[in-house]
């Protein structure tokens, strides 16, 4: 077998490894339910009833709850101890030392549960399933729970939760302490959910913490109408506040820390405004004067739909805010209409992925130290982000201050629907449209104070719509669409279908995340890679390798006597070496990989004039003249403005025909060269005989 032949066989190899890597995207996880369907929106956000309690909870020790009221007000001391007097009198039909027995109790709608200061770690509830119970046949979730039917959670309700409100009616549970940590309900790391409310329209939670938990501390599910009022939620292995299928929806004054997703989570909300564009006509829940921080993320919600979160703060979690449409099972996908507006949005740096690294998040979740700051994260998320929106649409966000970010203050990528588990073809670019952010602070705190992000903005490059203020400092790509000053007014727009190639490539690895079998990708800096460690890098480097040994051996086979061949090889090597450079720079966007596909812009150019002038394989060499000119495009299109009306970059186009340049390139430069034909000579004249023949 010839090299040439060999050359060109290992060169199909690595393309075709690289092209398998691109496709193959790892499977993803993240909470699973029952299937559900979203409320019919016939209800309301319940308001606080300030009357007496019809239901008393307390624990019977006098001494204790006097140590716990001691600080108090005169006059809220003086109302604690007449409830107490109530809950504790012998014989009493109100009063119960368990908040799951005062839930039983209710009969009603419209009761009120006042919960007395103390620790509730409800012991009746915590024991392990028994019997009938522990023999319950129901699907397993990927991380290894059981996906219950409400009837067989009405059937064992402490099977999962340690206080399970099932069907309850406009309920309100309320702590009657001078804070939200006076009552404290410890699941002990025993039960999934700390509270869970299913299917209870109109509930409202008020002034008490839920805590410890191997899922989340605080559940409402399928209800239309709840209140999150003053209440704290931390250290779970998932969530603080998980909402999920649900409408008329209020979270206020809630704080939430020390969880291994997120603290605050709106997932599935009711999809009431999906079709319309930036007007609608309400939200189906408002989030407002909450702090979520050292979480793995302060806000998520995978469907995340129509939610209206104002005037929060989410601070020193792995990132401040995420909605995705990346999860299969949730109602509601594609994710559409969030609006965030004044939010402090800053100092998301942590980066909890040690713990998964040195063994920790591997124990027992009591043995992990969530109370001592560890955080498990349970998915894969760029560490260093402001807000982070994996393919949603139609999202607002304005008059926020993001800063102090060192990866990004906005992060925006489309997810192709076969992730979420649809495979019409149509469907696999419906994300990652309409996205507006608009006259947000970037860089600086409220007092004006100099705190920038390392980039204002990622954007893998897919969706239409999509606009940025004018004032972005540095981004990746250079060239952003423009917001107008009414929503929906854009400069600039773009319609790609597909985004880069080398981002779609670093999200691909980096998506390759699992908790449980501790597996951190490789290549992907979010879990530290840096340098040629990076899979950009190596990429970039591997691409660069090939080009540079094709590049050579043309120019030495073929055009080693062309003057502006020399120039221009040596203005491709100089490209391809900076355009590594440039990778290893991927988290501060530079002028550097733009400069480098000029430079290996002007290099396939002037390749393809010395062929062209050489006489050697003409449409090879304006084959190689294209090539050139869509570098040069595409270093415009990174650099100066993103060319608007094409479906998919310049990069594919020039990366695929680079595919068959190069096993072109090869084929020319090993062929042999004609041997030149040597000058014809005259025949010599043909004897003739003589007069007088032979002698």
């Amino acid at each position: 077998m010839s090299w040439t032949r060999r050359l060109v066989l290992a060169l199909s190899a690595v393309l075709a490894a690289l092209a398998a890597a691109l496709v193959a995207a790892p499977a993803a996880q993240a909470h699973e339910e029952r299937p559900v369907t979203l409320p019919d929106g016939s209800g309301s956000v319940p308001v606080l009833r300030t009357g007496e309690p019809d239901l008393l909870v307390c624990k019977a020790d006098r001494a204790d709850f006097e140590r716990r009221i001691a600080a108090f007000p005169a006059e809220l001391k003086a109302r604690n101890r007449a409830l107490f007097a109530r809950c504790a009198a012998p014989g009493s039909r109100q009063g119960f030392r368990h908040l799951q027995q005062a839930v039983d109790a209710v009969d009603r709608p419209g009761m009120t549960i006042a919960i007395l200061p103390g620790l509730y770690e409800e012991e009746p509830s915590l024991p392990a399933p028994t019997g009938a119970c522990a023999a319950l046949k129901a699907p397993r979730s990927s991380l290894g729970y059981q996906i219950l039917s409400y009837e067989q959670q009405k059937q064992c309700p402490h099977n999962q939760n340690l206080v399970a409100i099932l069907g309850k009616k406009n309920l309100q549970v309320e702590g009657t302490g001078a804070s939200r940590l006076d009552v404290v309900v410890d699941a002990k790391y025993t039960k999934l959910n700390a509270i869970r409310a299913d299917g209870s329209d109109g509930i409202y939670f008020r002034n008490f913490t839920a805590q410890r938990t191997t899922f989340n501390s605080l559940y409402i599910l399928a209800g239309d109408g709840f209140v999150i009022d003053d209440v704290l939620t931390r250290w779970n292995d998932e969530y603080g506040f998980l909402t999920f299928a649900s409408d008329h929806g209020l979270y206020k004054n809630c704080e939430s820390y020390g969880n291994g997703d997120s603290g605050i989570y709106p997932g599935s909300a009711s999809n009431i405004n999906d079709g319309r564009g930036y007007d609608v006509p309400r939200y189906s829940i408002e989030i407002t004067g909450c702090r979520s921080h050292h979480n793995m993320v302060g806000y998520s919600g995978t469907a995340g739909d129509s939610v209206y979160v104002h005037d929060n703060e989410f601070d020193h979690n792995m990132g401040g805010a995420s909605m995705d449409s990346a999860f299969p099972g949730h109602p509601g996908l594609p994710q559409n209409h969030a609006r965030f507006e004044r939010n402090l949005i800053h100092d998301n740096n942590q980066n909890y992925y040690r713990h998964v690294a040195d063994g920790t998040c591997a124990k027992p979740p009591v043995e992990r130290g969530y109370e001592q700051g560890v955080v498990c994260p349970q998915i894969s998320m760029p560490p260093g982000t402001g807000i982070i929106t994996a393919g949603g649409n139609w999202n607002l966000y304005e008059n926020n201050w993001v800063y102090g970010h060192q990866r990004a203050a906005f992060y925006l990528n489309a997810v192709p629907a076969f992730i979420r588990g649809e495979s019409a073809w149509g469907k696999q670019t419906d994300t990652s449209h309409h996205n507006r952010y608009a006259g947000n602070h970037l860089g600086v705190d409220r007092s004006g104070a100099s705190r920038p992000n390392r980039t204002d903005v990622w954007w893998d490059g897919q969706g239409s719509g999509n606009c940025w203020q004018s004032d972005s400092g540095a981004a990746s790509p250079s060239a952003l669409p423009a917001c107008g000053a009414a929503r929906g007014e854009v400069s600039g727009d773009t319609r790609r279908l597909v985004g880069e190639p080398v981002k779609l490539a670093q999200l691909l690895v980096c998506a390759d995340y699992n908790v449980q079998a501790r597996r951190l990708p490789a290549g992907c800096d979010w879990y530290g890679a840096r340098g040629i460690q990076r899979v950009e890098t190596q990429l970039t480097l591997g691409v660069a390798a090939v080009l540079a040994l094709v590049g050579t051996l043309l120019w030495w086979r073929r055009l080693r006597g062309s003057r502006l061949a020399a120039v221009a090889t040596g203005l491709g090597l100089a490209g391809l070496a900076l355009d590594v450079a440039g990778s290893t720079l991927a988290l501060t966007p530079t002028a550097v990989p733009a400069l480098a596909l000029l430079l290996t812009g002007l290099w396939w150019t002037g390749i393809g004039l010395a062929l062209r002038a050489g006489g050697t394989r003409p449409v090879f060499a304006w084959t190689t003249v294209v090539l050139g000119a869509l570098t040069l495009l595409d270093a415009f299109d990174k650099a100066v403005l993103m060319i608007p009306w094409i479906p998919v970059g310049p990069a594919w186009v020039r990366g695929l025909l680079a595919v068959v340049w190069v096993l072109w390139a090869v084929i020319v430069a090993g062929a042999r060269t004609p041997a030149p034909t040597p000058p014809s000579t005259p025949a010599a004249p043909a004897a003739t005989a003589t007069a007088g023949g032979a002698a």
